[in-house]
């Protein structure tokens, strides 16, 4: 049994246990007053109120510096790169059934929709080979029209399945906006298939041209109707192609922007898998 010193010990113990937590006769807390505690949690509601407003200073101050129209920064993305629509690399269809190459139709469709003469009919008329400059002030830059008439057998209007019911199918090509950009000569896209013999191809418009009114652009917001040009590509494959996958490359020419850098296989170009199963 234990002894009367050893209970009186256990009791000592756990009301030294107790008084740690609170002391009723000191009215402490976690070994502080009240006053106590209250100048700490004082102290730090100061202090975080002070670091809060640092930041929010420094965040206004950094905002100053920025262009609502214009990035900071744009050394990252100097020149274009280039892609297509369809949105995929491998293109791969049965051209007798129609469910197996609605996907491509419905992007290509769906993306042409900017395009319609209702949605161009309002932009300005430019004058074609020239820079459509608008330095004149104005925040609000007007555009010129890309009426997807322009695209001709790929445009969907006279062909609603973009070729690919006959095995000949349509891709778009476009090149990524760049703020500023004014290609030095006259772009344009040239496609190539490596194989052993040719395939034919067309362009729309005329030789895959982009016009030089087209650029520069100014901005998501000073140019918020702004479309890109297109070019049209109508690969011409023959029964000679079918059941075969083709490998396409195609780049962007006849100017300065580059094309060939090994480190990055998008910078005006781009490469993509075709394979028409009859």
């Amino acid at each position: 049994m234990a002894s009367t010193e050893d209970k009186a010990a256990n009791k000592e113990n756990v009301s030294s246990w107790k008084d740690s937590i609170y002391n009723p006769r000191t009215g402490e807390l976690l070994g502080r007053t009240a006053s106590s505690w209250a100048l700490i949690l004082l102290f730090y509601l100061v202090f975080y109120c002070f670091l809060a407003g640092m930041f929010a200073l420094t965040m206004w101050v950094m905002l100053l510096t920025l262009d609502d129209y214009v990035p900071r920064y744009r050394d990252r993305v100097p020149e274009p790169g280039l892609v297509i629509r369809p949105n995929s690399l491998d293109i791969a269809f049965n051209k007798s059934d129609s469910k197996n190459y609605k996907t491509y139709v419905n992007h290509l469709e769906s993306f042409l929709q900017r395009y319609n003469d209702s949605m161009q009919e309002n932009n300005d008329d430019c004058i074609s080979g020239e820079y459509y400059m608008q330095d004149d002030g104005e925040m609000t830059k007007k555009v010129c029209p890309f009426r997807r008439t322009f695209l001709s057998l790929c445009s969907g209007l006279s062909d609603t399945d973009f070729g690919y019911q006959e095995g000949k199918p349509c891709v778009l090509l476009k090149m990524n906006r760049i703020i500023g950009l004014k290609p030095i000569g006259d772009p344009y896209i040239n496609c190539t298939i490596k194989k052993d013999h040719p395939v034919q191809m067309h362009y729309f418009p005329s030789e895959g041209r982009i016009d030089k009114m087209y650029f520069p652009y100014y901005g998501k917001k000073a140019h918020e109707n702004y479309v890109q040009p297109l070019v049209a590509v109508k690969l011409l494959l023959t029964k000679e192609d079918y059941n075969k996958e083709l490998a396409v490359e195609c780049r962007v020419e006849g100017t300065n922007l580059r094309n060939n850098d090994e480190r990055d296989k998008f910078l005006g170009r781009v490469t993509f898998r075709i394979k028409v199963v009859e």
